[in-house]
């Protein structure tokens, strides 16, 4: 089938942090890809540019399809299905990184596939390689031939040059190449391959659905088609997923994890389950962490939809004071609704949120959101409760200052754009015009997410980069380009937003 041609429109608003990929794959069952589908339907939240999925049938060999948009407008009619047979099947779902140019190309889009000497195999990869655009360099000079612009590929043209004999220890060499983070999820013609960084910075969890084995980014895609979570892939894990059963190998030197602590706050689905604990549970407790903290007299406290919910009602039950839908989203608004001219980019935030004003005239509004990036979307809807009548608007993150890009996987602008990487907390709380503004202390973060002694600073137990600017992995191509990664010295002293 041939690949959608038409990309979507750029969204009206960009102030958000976007988990770049979401990768699901499943072995065992007839048509597979079905289940495909499914799957990276419950992880489109972690990409909504364009989605891919590659299945193996005996009979009709590899087979693939890459559409840009919504998997439910590409994936979901039997006539696609059809086209992608077999009892194992991979996907993906992207969002295209900020430095990348919109819009995405369709060849950007995975899986990617590779024809080696002892057959086909798909790829998948959700997370980042710091170390691409050497590696890259070093290809093409071998003799390489790149189809697209996305660093995954090299994963592919790295195993291609591996001597081993066996795609999955061919994939081990090529990984062994590669600095930063992953999560993979591949396939051969008869196996499912799942395989995690030694750091785990990204996460991957695997399922069974009867004698059928499953690999995803989150357990909410178990959900949808009734498989049971068994466990988690561990960091530097390759697991290996058959009919006759599952294989585990650990081909890296082990490290001490660090798990992006920004999955907790904002990117995974809060009906996930991340290293034991519920996301909705883990995003209520950093609310109550946060009004623990930081108190403040009010009347009602209000999320900014969807992020900030379950970090507004813990902040409520802590607190006590009442919760309140303040503010109201539109579930229909997508980034492919109209054409974003000029007048209706003006509109800004009102096309997705609108100001419950009934409930907010005269009242002291206490505004809870997940983090603060650029700040324009924060100035915005400031602006839209005060025009509905709200006397008093006061807004505390359920995070700390985002003041460093993330190089691993999210999708951070530079970061002179990012507000508290040049302003105090007083100095953002008077760009917003609120009465005032505070940040959950990394400490804070930490407890909530079930750390009781907050933070360790010799030895952080999660990646922490885009609080503290102290990166697990050195960036190395951002390195080359100038990039300044902080020293310890350096983080002694405060930061501006600190």
């Amino acid at each position: 089938m041939p690949a959608s041609r038409t990309p979507p429109s750029l969204p009206f608003d960009d102030d958000a942090l976007h988990e770049e990929c979401g990768v699901f794959g499943v072995i065992g069952v007839p048509d597979a890809s079905t289940f495909v589908a499914l799957g990276l339907h419950a992880l489109q939240h972690r990409g909504q540019e364009a989605g891919g999925i590659v299945s193996y049938d005996p009979d009709r060999g590899f087979n693939s399809a890459r559409h840009f948009g919504y998997v439910r407008d590409n994936f979901t009619s039997s006539e696609v299905i059809e086209t992608l047979p077999g009892a194992v099947a991979i996907g993906h779902v992207r969002y295209a990184k900020s430095d990348q140019p919109r819009p995405t190309a369709i060849r950007d889009v995975q899986p990617f596939f590779g024809e080696f000497a002892m057959g086909g195999a798909a790829l998948s990869h959700n997370g980042n390689i710091t170390n691409a655009n050497a590696l890259r360099r070093e290809l093409i000079e071998h003799g390489s031939i790149f189809q697209s612009s996305s660093d995954s590929e090299c994963i592919i043209h790295l195993m291609a040059r591996s001597l081993q004999r066996d795609i999955p220890s061919r994939m081990e060499d090529a990984l062994r190449r590669v600095e930063g983070a992953f999560s993979i999820v591949a396939m051969t013609r008869t196996k499912l391959i799942g395989v995690r960084d030694p750091l785990g910075v990204r996460p991957l969890v695997l399922g069974r659905l009867g004698d059928a084995w499953v690999i995803s980014s989150e357990t909410c895609a178990f959900d949808i088609i009734g498989a049971e979570f068994v466990r988690e892939v561990e960091p530097g894990e390759l697991v290996i997923a058959t009919r006759e059963g599952i294989e585990s190998r650990f081909p890296f030197r082990p490290r001490k994890p660090r798990f992006c602590i920004f999955e907790h706050v904002y990117f995974s689905r809060p009906d996930s389950i991340l290293g034991g604990r519920s996301v909705y549970e883990t995003r209520e407790a950093i609310g109550r962490e946060l009004a623990r903290e930081n108190p403040v007299e009010a009347d009602l406290v209000c999320p900014v939809p969807d992020s900030g919910t379950p970090a507004a009602i813990g902040y409520s039950l802590e607190s006590g004071i009442p919760y309140a839908m303040g503010i109201i989203r539109n579930q229909y608004v997508g980034r492919t609704f109209i054409e974003p001219t000029e007048q209706i980019r003006n509109m800004g935030v009102r096309l997705k949120l609108n100001v419950n004003r009934a409930l907010i005239r005269g009242k002291r509004v206490v505004l809870v959101d997940d983090s603060v990036v650029r700040g324009t979307t924060s100035r915005k809807i400031k602006e839209m409760i005060c025009d509905a009548g709200a006397r008093e608007v006061h807004f505390r993150i359920a995070s700390p200052p985002t003041a460093w890009p993330c190089f691993y996987g999210v999708d951070t602008p530079r970061r002179d754009k990012l507000l508290a990487a040049t302003m105090s907390e007083d100095e953002i709380c008077a760009h917003l015009g609120a009465d005032s503004l505070k940040f959950l202390s990394l400490d804070g973060l930490y407890r909530a997410v079930g750390e009781a002694n907050g933070r360790n600073n010799e030895s952080p137990q999660y990646c922490d980069a885009c609080f503290s600017g102290d990166y697990p992995v050195a960036p190395s191509d951002m390195i080359e380009q100038g990039f300044r990664m902080e020293t310890p010295a350096r983080r002694k002293k405060k930061t501006p937003a600190e």
